[in-house]
């Protein structure tokens, strides 16, 4: 059996280490969404949103300045809904500055119209929402079970709450909440004016989301994907997996978009040469500069507060079309 743990051996991963703990145990879902601000715009949240697929979660909507139901918006789903909007909701205290950085690009005519939906990650089970299931389906049994029941934080701490179930993630995001969206809120429903978004495992989901329901996203942003799956790179299957994945079910570069990124301290570190890996895939599938971007960011670490730092790159690349700006 492949056994498949993270022991720290090694000073410089030590800070990686203490995030890594934080990052993905402490970044748990709160319970009912407490009043909050955001700096513009207006945000709608709904508590406990049902479904059939998964665990009910919170979801928050972001309606731009001046948002009309006369016109038409395209619509951005973002994982990790909590650490989006709002530091006072995310168990450290960071956030992205979506509304912030949104609001700032739209002001500027650098990108169409564009409704936020953060979807809050289940806890304890973020992970296993998150990792890509095909792929996983795809390693032996034995590994499988290796990575289910071994791979682990430290010893005493698994990374994956539950078996895998990203598939039924996805339906609760297409099947459930698209169309509850696409009804109450006046938006633009098709691939070209849909896009999903997130970081870490929520990079790995949105690339996932993307080949699983080409025809519902037009565009996928991944930043500091967490290529590696769990937390180690020796003897680890799963980049060539989900590469091998990618190789055969990336969608057609002519109506696709999809941004990656990285950042070269803490997790971050450990990214390069599977981001890499990614590329030559995407090179491979036809991608060039006008439908495909990765960018490498020296010094940035694995935190909201990066991503937030960097976020106008990804919005401004999958949502800048100077043909499509109805401004209220």
């Amino acid at each position: 059996m492949t056994h498949i743990i993270f022991y720290p051996r090694h000073r410089k991963l030590m800070t990686g280490l203490v995030m890594l703990i934080s990052f993905f145990i402490l970044f748990v879902a709160f319970g009912e969404p407490q009043e909050r601000h955001v700096s513009s715009g207006k945000l709608i949240s709904i508590p406990d949103f049902k479904s059939q697929y998964v665990s009910a979660r919170n979801v928050d909507i972001w309606l731009p300045e001046g948002y009309d139901v006369k016109n038409n918006y395209a619509v951005l789903y973002m994982h990790d809904g909590q650490s989006l909007f709002d530091s006072l909701m995310n168990w450290n205290g960071q956030e992205w500055g979506v509304d912030e950085t949104m609001s700032k690009l739209m002001k500027d005519n650098k990108i169409r119209n564009t409704i936020v939906v953060g979807i809050w990650n289940s806890g304890k089970n973020r992970q296993s929402d998150y990792f890509p299931q095909k792929p996983f389906d795809a390693l032996p049994e034995k590994t499988q079970d290796s990575v289910m029941n071994t791979a682990r934080i430290h010893q005493d701490m698994p990374i994956f709450g539950t078996e895998i179930q990203s598939d039924n993630y996805l339906a609760f995001i297409v099947k459930e909440l698209k169309p509850y969206i696409d009804k109450n809120y006046s938006t633009k429903k098709e691939a070209a004016d849909t896009f999903i978004a997130g970081s870490s495992f929520g990079g790995l989901i949105s690339i996932y989301a993307i080949c699983e329901y080409p025809e519902v996203f037009g565009g996928a942003a991944c930043l500091s994907t967490h290529w590696t799956g769990i937390f180690t790179s020796k003897n680890n299957p799963i980049p060539k997996t989900i590469a091998a994945y990618l190789s055969r079910e990336l969608p057609d570069p002519e109506n696709h978009k999809i941004y990656f990124d990285y950042g070269t301290r803490t997790l971050d570190s450990l990214y390069e040469p599977y981001q890499k890996m990614v590329d030559s895939v995407m090179i491979g599938k036809g991608f060039d500069e006008s439908n495909w971007q990765t960018k490498k960011f020296e010094g940035a670490d694995h935190s909201e507060r990066s991503w937030m730092k960097r976020l106008e790159y990804p919005m401004t690349f999958l949502l800048s079309d100077p043909d499509d700006q109805v401004r209220p």
